[in-house]
Formats: C-alpha cells, structure tokens, sequence
C-alpha cells in the first residue's frame, strides 16, 4: 500500500513569492510549523492508502477523463486560515481560477467507478504554507496579517497537468514522488 493524492504542481515564480512571504511572516507568526514550500501543490483529491496495483487504473481514468480538459489560468492570491480565526490550524495562499472546480469534478467522476467514494467536503482551493502548534496563537497578530494580505498577488500559472503522487510520511514531514503525469489538451482557454 502506499499513500496516494492527485494534485497540481505550482510555477517557480509563485513559490518564490509565497517563501517571500514565508520569510516575512515566521517572525510575526509564532508556533508554526511551516511547510517547505519546495512541496507546494494544489491537492484535488487526497486517496490514502491505495493499493499499488490500482496506480496504473487510476492513471489511465485520469488521463481519459482529463485528455480534452484544456490548459487553464491559475491565480494564487490573499491569505486565509483553517477552520477560523479564533482557532486557526493551517495558513493558506489562496488559489483562484475557474476551471478549478471544473477540473475537480472530472477528477472525482474518474475515480468514482473506480470505487472511491466522491469527496464531500466543500473544495477551496488552496496552498498550504503552515501549521499551528498548540498555544501559539496571537489572534491580534494573525488578523494584521490576514488584512495586510488579504488581496495580495503572488502570481498567475497554467495549469498543464496533473499528477498522481505517492506521500510517504518521514518525521521531518512528508517526501512527495510523482507516479503519473496526465497532461492536460494542448490549448491554454483565453
């Protein structure tokens, strides 16, 4: 068994932005354990343990799924907290792009026959920059910070693909090693 999600890679140029921030907010947001933003991705669907013998089915629905999907626009935009302010456990750069929601259904379409039961918790997309530890937490502090980037632009991107990762959990946090790649039309919309 391995551990298997289904994500969307992101452009060098938004991930130096984001490590700006990063660098910017580690002394003002204290207790966060923040991710190395070299594993940024847009997770679409998180699958857990999967059999390996179901990786090449799961690719090959994907890519007859996603073949005429066409290439989109991806902005990442603003800063938000899970699930709220006042007990906030993960910190985000948002992701926006209408084609996002689209794409995740034919995500969850393709694997529904496949016997993956659809997700049915909301889909924000998102990028996880941070995690809070227990007690850290300056509520004053993280809602500057959250109306200071509320709106900010850290970049656009074309999403050209998806792909199918293994995540195999080490103590210093997760290694992530692509499987599959499923490219998406050839096209970028307008």
């Amino acid at each position: 068994m391995i551990r298997a999600f289904i994500a969307i890679d992101i452009a060098p140029q938004i991930i130096v932005r984001i490590s700006d921030l990063v660098h910017r907010l580690t002394p003002r947001l204290l207790g966060i354990r923040w991710l190395h933003t070299g594993d940024l991705h847009l997770t679409l669907r998180f699958l857990g343990a999967t059999e390996e013998s179901k990786i090449d089915p799961i690719a090959a629905a994907l890519a007859d799924s996603l073949r005429p999907f066409q290439r989109f626009t991806i902005n990442a935009k603003g800063l938000g907290v899970f699930p709220n302010l006042r007990q906030p456990r993960i910190l985000w750069v948002g992701l926006v792009g209408s084609q996002l929601p689209v794409l995740r259904g034919k995500v969850e379409s393709a694997l529904t026959p496949l016997g993956f039961v659809p997700e049915q918790r909301p889909f924000t997309p998102h990028l996880t920059i941070g995690r809070w530890r227990q007690n850290h937490r300056s509520e004053h502090t993280l809602k500057q910070e959250l109306e200071r980037w509320h709106n900010h632009e850290f970049g656009s991107a074309t999403v050209e693909e998806v792909i199918l990762f293994e995540s195999d959990l080490k103590p210093a946090g997760a290694i992530h090693r692509r499987l599959k790649t499923i490219p998406l039309g050839s096209d970028p919309l307008p």
